[in-house]
């Protein structure tokens, strides 16, 4: 049985940790809110592009930009997000054990590469034999977009030039602060919709001409999926770090009380031994006079 002292340094460790958990969940409380705030600002526009170009490129014909290109995926090239730290629940695993078993489908009939994003993805996937290509490991969370579009045009540049067939992209979606949603979408071919005239029936004036607009509207469609996904990733990340240490403080908190209570009952045993000891030792002393 556990002495006295040994459980009060019990309870005063879990507290310490308890402590941590609520500290740690006050600074991702924090990211949450500015993760959330660009998350919901940006949806608008991250939602509505893919029907609006596909639709554009429906008008514009899908052989007007090689992007839009849809060939048998010979090579493949999966871009994973994760985070840089753990402490944040089955946030990591769930995503890798899912982009694994995709990855491992494709590799059946494929040959598949990698652009990782988190060390959590690049530890992970260090054992596979999957060439990676692009890894950011260190202060993920402080990537910005100039990095991200060189990532995306480092991808482009791949299909453009038959290195890969198709690219796709796994990740964390934000849906709410209970649980986040794992996807893998494709991020390349563009996908488009067959054309279809307007209300009186008449196509679209280009202006600028079709090619040179989709010149500079492709690319920069690509670099801002690729941006929709990372910071959904993150917005992701903070709520389930910030839920993850909330049950870390409450089941601290349970572990307290317990530990407490078995303190209490042999606290109180020792009190009632020494009691009885005293007892005792006053009716041996009545005996003797």
């Amino acid at each position: 049985m556990p002495t006295l002292l040994d459980l009060r340094r019990r309870v005063k460790s879990v507290k310490n940790t308890q402590q941590i958990a609520k500290a740690m969940k006050t600074v991702s409380s924090a990211k949450l809110k500015k993760a959330q705030r660009i998350v919901l600002e940006g949806r608008p526009h991250w939602h509505n592009s893919p029907d609006l170009l596909a639709r554009v490129v429906g008008w514009a014909g899908k052989g007007s930009h090689p992007l839009f290109a849809v060939r048998e995926e010979k090579k493949v090239h999966v871009i994973v997000i994760t985070a840089d730290k753990g402490l944040c629940g089955a946030f990591n695993s769930n995503l890798l054990a899912k982009a694994l078993s995709f990855i491992e489908e494709k590799a059946g009939h494929s040959q598949v590469s990698l652009s990782l994003i988190g060390k959590k993805a690049v530890n992970f996937f260090k054992k596979y034999p999957y060439p990676m290509e692009r890894a950011y490991a260190e202060r993920v969370d402080k990537l910005t977009v100039r990095e991200l579009n060189e990532m995306a045009r480092h991808v482009m540049h791949k299909f453009l030039f038959q290195e890969t067939d198709a690219a796709y992209v796994a990740y964390n979606e934000f849906k709410s602060l209970l649980a986040p949603r794992i996807t893998i979408a494709k991020l390349l071919p563009v996908a488009a919709k067959n054309g279809s005239a307007g209300r009186e029936g008449i196509l679209p004036d280009w202006e600028p001409a079709s090619a040179v607009l989709l010149q500079t509207l492709v690319p920069r469609y690509i670099e801002n999926q690729l941006a929709h996904f990372f910071f959904e990733s993150q917005a992701a990340e903070q709520a389930a770090r910030m839920m993850a240490m909330d049950n870390a403080s409450k089941n601290a908190e349970d572990i307290i009380a317990d530990q407490v209570l078995v303190l209490n009952k042999i606290r109180q045993a020792n009190i009632t031994r020494e009691l009885l000891e005293i007892m005792t030792a006053v009716e041996a002393l009545k005996e003797t006079q």
